[in-house]
């Protein structure tokens, strides 16, 4: 477990042998879930820090139609929601649930705050992290802002394509980017024919070739 927790964001540039002695002197658990299993659920008051130590989770928001908008593949070594461990609201905003099997780190709030107050290096870490997942949740609420499918898209292929060289690899299958735009996956695989049609994009399996950047950057109005 420790050779693993190295990895994570709040144990970063701590070596294994470091964090057992450290978690040896407060109270942690592990639990064992099976994939599709519920971890927690949203509004759930957050009093112990989670960290996936195996495995993959997956945090998920449902609106009142019942539609399922992914927010996020939580996969081994990282913290589950860490900026709502604490505040004077501090619930879970998402669901959370095993996107395979997992295992899971459970560290109670004192336990955690015992450690951020003996390790400068872990609170660096969490505040670091409590940092970069505000910015992410930022992004997140801009991209739902779109209103299209085609302005997601849109986004999501430029956001890949960082270092213009009109080219990008889809880290996601169709099935699980429909999710994460929260679209039927017909619909998507629509609107990927349309733009190859018009000529703004060639696909090759999951390799999208950019051939009208401009035309991408139009769709959601940059």
């Amino acid at each position: 477990m420790y050779n693993i927790l190295q990895f994570s964001p709040i144990f970063r540039g701590i070596k294994a042998l470091e964090i057992k002695e450290a978690l040896d002197k407060v109270q942690h658990y592990t639990k064992n879930f099976a994939k599709g299993e519920s971890i927690a659920f949203r509004d759930e008051t957050y009093e112990t820090l989670m960290i996936v130590i195996e495995g993959c989770a997956k945090g998920e928001m449902q609106d009142f139609n019942g539609k399922v908008i992914k927010i996020e593949d939580l996969e081994a070594p990282a913290p589950l929601a860490p900026a709502f461990l604490f505040g004077s609201s501090n619930k879970l905003p998402v669901d959370i649930s095993a996107e395979t099997d997992c295992k899971i780190l459970y560290i109670p709030k004192k336990s955690f705050i015992s450690l951020l107050q003996s390790n400068a290096a872990i609170l660096q870490n969490y505040m670091d992290r409590i940092c970069d997942k505000a910015n992410f949740l930022s992004n997140k609420i801009w991209f739902l802002s779109f209103k299209t499918i085609k302005e997601k898209l849109s986004h999501y292929i430029l956001s890949l394509d960082k270092n213009k060289e009109n080219r990008i690899v889809l880290n996601k299958s169709q099935t699980e980017l429909a999710v994460f735009f929260g679209v039927a996956r017909p619909s998507l695989a629509r609107v990927l024919s349309e733009l190859e049609t018009e000529g703004i994009i060639e696909t090759n399996g999951k390799i999208i070739k950019i051939l009208d950047r401009q035309a991408l950057i139009d769709m959601i109005g940059e």
